[in-house]
């Protein structure tokens, strides 16, 4: 038995000290397991096996003994399909997978503009049951969730159920999370249907909803059997939540490198056209969660290079809560924007991040997104919001990801509120508040 052979017997839900029937990988004679066992350290599983196999007409038992870092070896990285043929594929990834049954979760948006075009070219999708939620980020709750819970339950959803979240990155949040949680898994396919989705929410595996006024605040690592990513939808899409996802994609390329970055800059995003610009843009999204998955590979549970994802998140999360508490909220993408914006005014104060760099990206950021509608006043509350994000250590830390330059992240600087507000009151001054 090797490392592949363990691996798929934890995927698939066997226990320690249970009784196992397995192939043996070389011959495929029908082997029978004995007892298997682990102990150890999270993530790193010391494995100790007895089993027993036929050899003519004598039982041969073996002993084995592994020690695997289970946590990245078992990670089930999402199958990404680049395609149009949106239907096609759903029907596929179901046969293949050969589901006992499928859901399909939709938002208000979605079930009227995507539903009708999903149900046309696909089996699985017109067969199914459909379950709605409310779209935009104040319906990211706990009720909402709830409600898909309560869908999948009453109508008989079974461990090898599965379920299709069609929308943006609120469905495929709550959906991941759903499913993740139900009946402790099925699976999740996510067909992302904005830009904002595409390159961040359905790609990643983090799941889950807002609680307490807090963004994010209760969720899972979760990643999806598929992501299915297609600019077809986009034409449904007001240009503002095309701007929205592109924001994400600006984080990426001052990730990536110089080269990516000026392609982004160049790319008039506010001024796309479907059938013009569809084969830029999907090179740039398929750059773009190249990107993604690449850091997200190294460190899935976001304790290490992950961090540097969250380039422009602790601002921009602020900025977003903070909109929201006042009811006037203001699209995902565009908080990031600023709070991109405010990251790269910190890098450049705290660890001397180019100047013509900033000027370029908050020129960009000014001429699509335009500016927050804050002031001073409201630097208290936002601080406050800020001492709440997941990755501080403590309340009295502000934990930030800053770039040294581009493609150089430095994850885990700690910033004194003195520093956030000065790169506050420039950021502003950078965007014409």
């Amino acid at each position: 038995m090797n490392k592949k052979v363990f691996v798929e017997l934890m995927r698939r839900g066997y226990i320690p000290g249970q009784t196992l029937f397995y192939y043996h990988t070389r011959n495929d004679k029908e082997c029978q397991g004995g007892v298997w066992n682990y102990g150890g350290d999270f993530g790193v599983w010391h494995i100790f096996c007895t089993f027993a196999e036929k050899k003519g007409k004598k039982i041969v038992k073996r002993f084995t003994y592994y020690q695997l870092n289970l946590l990245q070896e078992t990670t089930m990285k999402p199958e990404l399909i680049f395609t149009n043929e949106v239907g096609t594929t759903i029907d596929a990834l179901v046969h293949h997978n050969k589901y006992s049954s499928v859901y399909v979760l939709v938002d208000v948006n979605t079930e009227q503009f995507v539903l009708p075009q999903l149900r046309a070219t696909s089996k699985a999708v017109s067969a199914a049951p459909v379950i709605k939620i409310l779209s935009g980020e104040a319906s990211k709750t706990l009720q909402g969730v709830e409600t898909i819970w309560r869908a999948l339950s009453s109508g008989g959803a079974t461990r090898s159920s599965a379920l299709i979240c069609v929308g943006g990155g609120v469905v495929t949040d709550m959906g991941g999370f759903a499913a993740a949680t139900y009946k402790r898994g099925i699976d999740c396919i996510n067909v992302a249907t904005t830009l904002l989705c595409a390159v961040d929410a359905s790609v990643g595996g983090k799941t889950g909803f807002n609680y307490n006024g807090l963004k994010n605040e209760i969720g899972v690592f979760s990643e999806p059997r598929a992501v299915v990513l297609s600019t077809c939808f986009f034409k449904t899409l007001h240009n503002s939540q095309l701007r929205s996802g592109y924001a994400e994609m600006l984080k990426h390329g001052l990730l990536d490198d110089a080269e990516m970055l000026g392609r982004l800059l160049s790319f008039d995003i506010s001024g796309w056209q479907p059938a013009a610009d569809d084969a830029e843009l999907l090179s740039l999204i398929e750059r773009n969660v190249a990107v993604k998955s690449a850091i997200v590979a190294k460190d899935f549970t976001d304790h290490g290079v992950r961090r540097s994802l969250n380039l422009g998140h602790t601002v921009g999360h602020a900025l977003e809560a903070y909109a929201l508490e006042r009811r006037s909220p203001v699209a995902h993408g565009y908080a990031v924007a600023w709070g991109l914006v405010a990251a790269l005014v910190l890098s450049k104060l705290l660890l001397g991040f180019p100047s013509d760099v900033l000027h370029a990206v908050a020129a960009y950021v000014r001429e699509h997104y335009g500016a927050p509608e804050i002031t001073c006043d409201d630097y208290p509350r936002l601080l406050e919001i800020m001492s709440h994000d997941k990755k501080n250590s403590d309340l009295q830390t502000k934990s930030f990801t800053l770039l040294a330059a581009v493609g150089k992240p430095v994850t885990g600087r700690a910033v004194s509120d003195e520093d956030i507000k000065a790169a506050l009151d420039i950021t502003r001054d950078l965007l014409g508040c």
